[in-house]
């Protein structure tokens, strides 16, 4: 089978590879259906790296596909099940797993970043990671469930009360998945920050009001301004560098909700703004225990996720891609591998 294989930074092969099999009881062999790249891939494949990975590794995280073949331990999936992937495997074990946070397992490792992925046709996954979903789901829906599975659980500590006015920082799929689900859950308004001209296109498309660019003026005072003088009740940083901007942004006694990751950024922070004025920071991470919530919002078909796919690809056009990605051109990428 053709794979996408990371060989380190900067370093991502379009290789061949044999079809891996079921070696375990809780095995599962899945046909991948689809992919899709994220900003997590660009940061592994960063130079330095903002996101650490194993070499030798088939990437993709975010992936659907079809039960084949499974272990014999495997009682709930069947041969032809439709399948999402929750890539972080908990051990189960530790004192976060037991604390009901296996997000924070000491012994998590990753499908696609530390395990072989959903980039090739075929991926071995252990049956407590993959949820069905309905075969009548669009893939246009279906592609999004570990991504929303994340931000699902980052809106519920969001604090999001009838009517707040929210800031989304960058709307890449992520923010844009934020948009959706504060004008679903009921925010007053919503406004984002994006710098490329599609990203933001896309963003007002979706219900952002307004879209500020950064580089045509510091979005603080035009937040101020538009939230009657106080600042957004909640801010989510999607990006992983702009706390300092977020805590700029947000009124007194409000939320700042941190989501984006990057191990490169060490922003300069103001601590005593955020204690003089009770800002509350809510650090989140990945999903924890959403992925059932996620598959019913999915199946429902109730948020527009079709539109904020931009691009459809083959494996052979992965590389080409990353510097649309890069640029905020793509949204939303697509493999069909």
């Amino acid at each position: 089978m053709k794979c996408a294989v990371f060989h380190g930074p900067g370093d991502l092969r379009v290789e061949e590879r044999p079809r891996p099999a079921v070696t375990r009881d809780d095995d599962v062999l899945v046909e991948v259906e689809a992919a899709s790249l994220c900003g997590t891939d660009l940061h592994i494949l960063a130079d330095p790296p903002g996101h650490p990975a194993t070499p030798g590794t088939i990437l993709g995280h975010e992936y659907i596909g079809e039960v084949v073949d499974a272990g014999a331990a495997v009682e709930d999936l069947r041969r032809g099940d439709r399948v999402v992937v929750d890539p972080n495997i908990t051990c189960g074990r530790c004192p976060y797993c037991r604390r009901g946070s296996p997000n924070l397992c000491l012994n998590m490792t990753t499908l696609g970043i530390f395990r072989d992925g959903g980039f090739a046709g075929h991926n071995v996954a252990p049956a407590r990671a993959l949820h069905r979903i309905a075969r009548e789901t669009p893939l246009d829906q279906a592609i999004f469930a570990e991504p929303l599975s994340c931000v699902l659980n980052s809106f519920g500590q969001s604090g999001l009360r009838m009517g707040d006015s929210v800031v989304i920082l960058g709307a890449g799929p992520i923010g844009l998945l934020f948009l959706l689900l504060f004008r679903a859950g009921g925010a007053g308004r919503v406004a984002m920050v994006e710098i490329a001209a599609n990203r933001a296109r896309l963003a007002a498309e979706c219900g952002a009001d307004p879209v500020w660019n950064p580089r045509r003026g510091d979005p603080a005072p035009q937040a101020r301004e538009w939230s009657g003088g106080l600042g957004a009740d909640i801010v989510v940083d999607t990006v992983g560098t702009l706390l300092a901007e977020a805590v700029k942004m947000v009124r007194r006694g409000g939320r700042v909700v941190l989501f984006g990751m990057n191990q490169q950024a060490n922003p300069a922070v103001n601590q005593y703004e955020i204690t003089r004025h009770e800002i509350t920071l809510a650090g989140t991470f990945i999903s924890r225990q959403t992925f059932p919530q996620t598959v019913r919002t999915l199946e429902s078909g109730r948020l527009p996720l079709g539109p904020l796919i931009t691009h459809r690809i083959g494996l052979a056009g992965i590389r080409g891609i990353l510097p649309a990605l890069e640029s905020g051109e793509a949204v939303e990428v697509v493999i069909l591998p």
